[in-house]
């Protein structure tokens, strides 16, 4: 059951980076944040505008082809992975994914797909877009 729930309407780009903006300065190390929702449904813009928000310059590709895309933010390591073409939660070994949940900040988009390997506390962004291409987001946290 969440501790926590807010809703949000994201319009726009710019209301799903403000919204990132906010929620960066309270993710630190040890933290997993998984963004869940269909295809299109925004999880890839927010986790960019979270790790801009964050400090991260330059690129800020996709993980959808590698899985795992990595970042330092003030010597945290950042790792975001997208389990959409994950076969197995066998394959997140290969990963890194004991270590990038140990030592630094997860962003997992599509976390439904590492099965019982998700940490049992993470912050939970739910996305859902809406016939009018805005965004709905319900954030809470799972214990």
């Amino acid at each position: 059951m969440p501790l926590v729930e807010h809703s949000f309407l994201l319009p726009n780009l710019e209301a799903t980076q403000n919204l990132a903006a906010q929620i960066a300065p309270h993710v630190q190390a040890g933290d997993c944040v998984a963004l869940v929702g269909d295809l299109g449904a925004g999880k890839t813009e927010f986790a960019r505008a979270l790790l801009r928000a964050m400090g991260v310059t330059g690129d800020v590709p996709s993980p959808t082809f590698t899985l795992l895309q990595t970042y330092e933010v003030n010597g945290v390591p950042v790792a975001h992975f997208d389990l959409y073409r994950l076969q197995s939660p066998d394959e997140l070994d290969e990963l890194g994914w004991d270590d990038a949940l140990a030592d630094g900040i997860a962003l997992v988009e599509w976390p439904e797909r590492a099965g019982g390997r998700m940490p049992a506390r993470a912050l939970v962004l739910t996305f859902t877009l809406l016939p009018d291409r805005a965004r709905h987001c319900v954030i809470s946290e799972s214990v």
